[in-house]
């Protein structure tokens, strides 16, 4: 809510009693200046005060909401349905559900037909049977009541009403069958075919599309008990193995925004192309200062640019951001459209940024030899890697020089003569970025943040866009030079919007639950190990037993056992701390050109300095979207690097290949090959003449009569048996005799 209408109804000193009595009165107050009744008071009010169905105005008069918080409190009610602590009857009445014996949630769907319903809250999922899962497609929200349990022993649900659909526009291949059209979904969880409606009298042209193309549709009945969903061709994208078909593809089925909305535009278009002088005003000049990028060969939007100087027995570091926030007000076009995208998407050979191109690789980016607007961590730093001070400012800086990693790690690690001569200006300066980093890891190790060692991997496509090799890639020492810096940086931003008082999006990562760790213990049990810390272990303890097993020939199985029982890192105002950089507080400010939240950051960092406060809306349902963009991209590279493998695979059927037990599932073993970096399945049907048990806990698969047993880590030899281009499938043969007993 606005200050100025609080201003208007007279502000907190003015709410009546019924509202000072909610139990959370003094957290909402702290993050609102006009606290709504909070989450907690209105599932008091109709548990213990109403017990019974309300509606909107009967609820509004309850806890004496007024008239002009109504839409504000109608947003608090649905974020509240969504997360499933409330919903409403077909009445519009709102009511707790699990009162009604009904669940709301979320339905995935499964290829097979059947689906779940994953509760919005707490609850196990529910099994819904094919015949159910008519009704709805994946991703539709429902209300489902528990109807009994299903042969394997899971709740099994009955939806009782489809309450928000999740689709209205999809991306498949087109089909023909006795001259009815149809389309089959690219995203699989979606089983349901869509049939083509027969264009409209007095329809524009319809779309006439070839058997077996990619296409969009846009559903126009969605399904029912009596009916399959019906839609029509909005587009057609092209043939199935067209070059880029498959991020097309990846764009829609994830639905990640790749159009920059027109008022977007015409606001960029409206931008300068380089600084002006009117920018300057309030901000510190640092152009005299040797700022530097370091990032990777093929980057093209620079964040962040460093500099280092030793300061007595301890050290000056600057961070210096790029400004983001002066160039995307709050409520923008450009705003609106960083926020739906919540980060950019980097796949082979493309990204689609956040913002747009002028911003992102022009006026935003920080490249060599221009002035740039940046937000400043200027940091004092001892030498056991304390930061003993730090100041935020908006500044102009001027990049000395685009660096890489590569050449920056020749100069330094592998004292390469003629990279030095030619870096010999900076060289001091980049000298004491490494001994900077040296105190910061230094620390890093002694504070006990988990540093888990991952194999990455690069596509090299020839001429025409398809892969012709996939590498290992290697961090270097560089990489961790400058990934060090952008942590003391985000540790200082957290630090002072926490000191501050002022709310924020932090970036959060809890430990393992209760059952994962059972789960881990159980596992590193039958190894003869231990994971300190009892009931409540901390990274030290993850840290220390990683050190332990480094030099240990199954170090790969147990870091990874390790590393899938922690949970994942989201965005939230709820500062729980960073778990695996054992970190108390943490959040995200070195990366605004890519990353919504950082931005976020940012525009606090700059109310604090001006003494306001920055409002964007609810923190919580902030922080949900930003975690779900984060996922959503994840999900959508994956697709892509999937296809892109069984692309390059495809010619290879009969091959044989070493390689080693990447996962276990119930249906089979997932295998890594050595060398070529394409993961596959092996089915349980094909690991011999037996019958195979997935142990969870020891992540393995166990032949009951033979006894020879398939374990994660695990080195094995398969054959290519089947590539699956549609449904992006390896499938592996196990060649014979490479079990144990």
């Amino acid at each position: 809510m606005s200050n100025k209408k609080t201003k208007q109804q007279g502000g907190p000193q003015k709410l009546s009693a019924i509202r000072r009595a909610d139990p959370q009165f003094e957290r909402e107050l702290a993050n609102y200046e006009l606290p709504l009744p909070s989450r907690e008071y209105v599932l008091q009010a109709l548990t213990e005060q109403a017990g019974i169905p309300l509606s909107f105005e009967r609820l509004c008069a309850l806890l004496d909401v007024k008239d002009f918080e109504y839409e504000s409190f109608q947003r608090r009610l649905g974020a509240m349905a969504r997360d499933g602590q409330l919903l409403q009857n077909r009445r519009g009445d709102w009511l707790i559900p699990n009162k009604a014996n009904l669940v709301s949630g979320r339905i995935q769907g499964h290829p097979d037909g059947f689906g779940f319903l994953v509760p919005e809250g707490e609850g196990e999922d529910i099994f819904l049977p094919a015949k159910e899962m008519d009704k709805a497609l994946h991703g539709d929200r429902a209300i489902v009541r528990v109807v009994g349990v299903d042969r394997k022993g899971r709740p099994e649900g009955k939806i009782v009403e489809v309450t928000e659909r999740a689709n209205t526009r999809l991306v498949g291949r087109v089909f023909s069958e006795h001259g009815v059209w149809f389309v089959v979904a690219e995203n699989k969880r979606i089983s349901q075919d869509i049939l083509i409606a027969p264009p409209a009298k007095g329809e524009r042209k319809a779309i006439k599309p070839q058997a077996g193309q990619v296409v969009m549709v846009e559903i126009l009945e969605q399904p029912s008990r009596q009916s399959q969903p019906i839609g029509r061709l909005v587009e057609v994208l092209g043939n199935y193995a067209d070059p880029g078909m498959e991020i097309e593809i990846a764009l829609r089925k994830h639905e990640l925004p790749f159009e920059f909305s027109r008022a977007a535009l015409a606001q960029t278009r409206r931008l300068p192309d380089e600084v002006r002088k009117s920018d300057w005003k309030g901000r510190e000049d640092l152009t005299s200062l040797p700022l530097v990028t370091i990032d990777g060969e093929t980057a093209r939007d620079f964040d962040d640019a460093v500099f280092c100087e030793r300061q007595g027995k301890g050290f000056r570091l600057v961070v210096a951001i790029a400004d983001v926030s002066h160039y995307v007000p709050a409520g923008s076009a450009l705003d609106k459209d960083a926020y739906d995208r919540g980060n950019s998407v980097y796949f082979p050979r493309r990204v689609i940024p956040m913002l747009p191109e002028k911003l992102s690789n022009g006026l935003c980016s920080l490249n060599p030899q221009v002035e740039r607007l940046c937000m400043v961590c200027d940091m004092a730093v001892t030498s056991t890697g304390v930061i003993k001070r730090y100041r935020f400012y908006p500044a102009v800086m001027f990049s000395h020089a685009r660096l890489t990693y590569t050449e920056v790690a020749a100069a330094l690690y592998d004292k390469d003569a003629g990279t030095r001569d030619r870096l010999k200006t900076l060289l001091p300066h980049l000298e004491a970025l490494d001994a900077v980093y040296h105190v910061f890891a230094a620390a890093r190790g002694k504070r006990g943040a988990i540093d888990f060692e991952t194999a990455e991997t690069r596509m090299v496509f020839d001429d025409h866009g398809k892969i012709e090799r996939i590498e290992p890639y290697e961090r270097n020492e560089a990489h961790r030079l400058i990934e060090e810096c952008m942590l003391a940086a985000n540790v200082c931003a957290s630090s002072f919007l926490q000191e501050n008082g002022h709310a924020a999006l932090y970036r959060v990562h809890e430990g393992p639950n209760e059952e994962r760790l059972t789960r881990l213990r159980d596992f590193l049990g039958t190894f003869g190990l231990q994971l300190g810390g009892g009931d409540a272990p901390a990274a030290k303890d993850y840290a220390r037993l990683m050190e332990k097993i480094k030099d240990r020939p199954d170090r790969e199985l147990l870091q990874t056992v390790m590393l899938r029982s922690l949970r994942q890192a989201i965005y939230s105002p709820d500062n729980v701390g960073h778990f695996g950089l054992a970190y108390e507080s943490y959040t995200h400010f070195t990366s605004p050109i890519r990353r919504y939240p950082d931005l976020l950051v940012h525009r606090s960092i700059k109310a604090v300095l001006s003494g306001e406060t920055y409002a964007p809306g609810e923190w919580d349902s902030i922080g949900l979207h930003c975690s779900m963009t984060e996922r959503r991209a994840d999900e959508a590279t994956r697709d892509v690097e999937n296809w892109l493998k069984c692309f390059y695979m495809k010619d290879r059927i009969g091959e044989e290949f070493e390689g080693s037990i990447a996962s276990v599932v119930p249906f089979g073993i997932f295998v890594a090959l050595d060398d070529v970096y394409v993961e596959g399945l092996v089915h349980v049907s094909e690991l011999g003449q037996d019958y195979f048990h997935f142990d969870a806990a020891a992540h393995a698969m166990t032949g009951e009569r033979t006894g020879v047993r398939y374990r994660l880590g695990d080195r094995v030899r398969v054959q290519l048996a089947r590539v699956d281009m549609e449904q992006n499938k390896i499938d592996f043969r196990l060649v014979a005799g490479r079990g144990r007993s």
